[in-house]
């Protein structure tokens, strides 16, 4: 009998660019200006979906998008106070892939795939192998949540949780069901932004099967992120009741302008998305080239404030390990 054909978006997830010269050929860019490495490339592989390369401008070396995702020397450059765990995810692990550092909420790594690579992902050297909560069919996860009546929310993040099938989605929140004082559900991905073909019936109906208030945290830090379509994807999904968010990161060379964040939070606005935070860049080695000073961001997020509406303007945070939230700036 022949095997059931794999969803689309998984066919086109397979399809992504996976190396850094095919990728620059689309763009019509030379390689040998951009300061490319082979090793960080190898550390951190390469991974892009073609249709997120689409909304890249042909022929500039500084696209605020592929500055995102193209490997280059930098990361290679050992800076002080960087390090393999900027956030203290290690500590607030157990093993089962279950992080519990705030009060009333669980954050399940669910898995350690992504549609794409970021190269200032905080997660980038964690240990996927041994702290995923679906490498035991969710059964350890499902145990730690059920044995805590502190947890009230779920946090799916990983990787991307929306990398993951929607059968295997849904043996994880059939497990959740049981528990009665799990009373909401957070969703992390970039999936939607990324890959919006993800949004499929599927998924949608998975969504519309869940009995908890859903939020789904996207993460777009660019205006140029969106096009049509991401809109149509994200309408889909407000559609099943969820509350759409986004969190970004403030990135230098990417979107550490005035006029760049406020391009970013209009124009996910127009697409249904409320802005949620804006992260100051956790200290991962790899990344320091992205970084942003504190004062610099503060001025940039007085300058929004002062531009848009409140509901525009998304908190400016830090994470810090040991703290019981994310720390405003």
């Amino acid at each position: 009998m022949q095997s059931p054909q794999a969803p689309r978006w998984q066919r086109l997830w397979r399809e992504a660019v996976r190396d850094a010269g095919e990728l620059l050929g689309l763009l019509g860019l030379e390689p040998a200006a951009l300061g490319l490495s082979a090793e960080a490339a190898r550390q951190f592989p390469l991974r892009v979906p073609r249709g997120f390369v689409s909304r890249m401008r042909r022929g500039d070396p500084d696209d605020p998008l592929l500055r995102q995702v193209l490997p280059v020397d930098a990361e290679m450059q050992p800076v002080p106070g960087f390090s393999l765990d900027a956030v203290g995810d290690g500590a607030a692990t157990a093993g089962d892939g279950v992080i519990r550092k705030y009060n009333g909420r669980a954050l399940l790594v669910a898995t350690g795939s992504c549609a794409i690579n970021c190269r200032y992902c905080f997660r980038r050297h964690f240990p996927y192998a041994e702290q995923t909560a679906s490498a035991s069919g969710w059964e350890a996860a499902l145990e730690r949540i059920g044995a805590d009546t502190g947890i009230e929310e779920v946090i799916l993040s990983g990787g991307d949780p929306l990398s993951l099938s929607d059968a295997k989605l849904a043996a994880l929140t059939d497990g959740l069901r049981g528990m009665p004082h799990v009373r909401r559900l957070r969703i992390h991905s970039r999936l939607p932004v990324v890959l919006p073909e993800r949004v499929d019936d599927g998924l949608l109906g998975w969504l519309e099967s869940l009995p908890w208030p859903v939020a789904v945290v996207l993460h777009a830090n660019h205006a140029n992120e969106f096009d049509g379509s991401v809109d149509a994807a994200l309408a889909r999904l407000r559609g099943t009741g969820a509350t759409l968010l986004n969190q970004a990161v403030l990135l230098r060379g990417v979107n550490d302008s005035v006029e760049a964040l406020a391009a970013l939070s209009t124009r996910g606005f127009d697409a249904g998305v409320v802005p949620y935070y804006l992260h100051q860049l956790d200290r991962v080695q790899g990344a320091a080239h992205f970084e942003v000073d504190d004062a610099r961001a503060r001025a940039l997020h007085a300058a929004l404030a002062a531009r848009l509406s409140g509901y525009l303007v998304p908190k400016l945070v830090r994470e810090v390990a040991g703290d019981p939230g994310k720390r405003p700036l």
